[in-house]
C-alpha cells in the first residue's frame, strides 16, 4: 500500500514588537527556514518511509523567498535537502503526518475535509503556517 502526505506552507507571519522585546537580535525578521510555496510530499511505502527518517529529499517545490530574512546559528541548515523542517515545525505537524502515512483522518469533524489540517510552528515570533 502506497500512501502520501503532501505539506504546504501557506503563510508566514511576523511579529516585530516581540521580536524586539525578547530575542538577542531583536530585527531577526521573517524564518529563513521555509518559503510561501514550498511544497514537501511524505511517501510510505515498500522502499520508503519519510516520517520515520525526518523527511530528507521531501521538498518537491520550493516556494518564493523573503527579503531580509537574517540566519542565525540555529537556522544554518534550512534549506538543505538533509534537514527540510526544523524541530519547531516538525514537532508542529509531525502527528499529522503520521496519521495521514497511516491512512487516517486527521481532524474528524474539524475540519471541511478531514484529510486536511493547518498548523503553524510554535515559534512565537515568526510563525510559520503549514496545510
Amino acid at each position: 500500500m502506497e500512501l502520501r502526505v503532501k505539506v504546504t506552507v501557506i503563510d508566514k507571519k511576523l511579529f516585530p514588537e516581540l521580536q524586539k522585546q525578547y530575542l538577542k537580535v531583536p530585527d531577526s525578521g521573517k524564518c529563513p527556514c521555509y518559503c510561501v510555496g514550498d511544497e514537501f510530499i511524505f511517501e510510505r511505502n515498500e522502499k520508503r518511509d519519510d516520517y520515520w527518517h525526518c523527511g530528507p529529499g521531501t521538498r518537491v517545490k520550493d516556494g518564493t523567498p523573503d527579503e531580509g530574512c537574517l540566519e542565525s546559528p540555529g537556522t544554518m541548515h534550512c534549506r538543505s535537502e538533509g534537514v527540510p523542517f526544523c524541530a519547531e515545525a516538525r514537532d508542529a505537524i509531525s502527528r499529522y503526518i503520521y496519521t495521514g502515512l497511516q491512512g487516517g483522518s486527521i481532524m474528524h469533524g474539524w475540519t471541511r475535509d478531514d484529510r486536511v489540517m493547518i498548523a503553524c510552528c510554535n515559534d512565537g515570533t515568526r510563525p510559520v503556517i503549514l496545510r
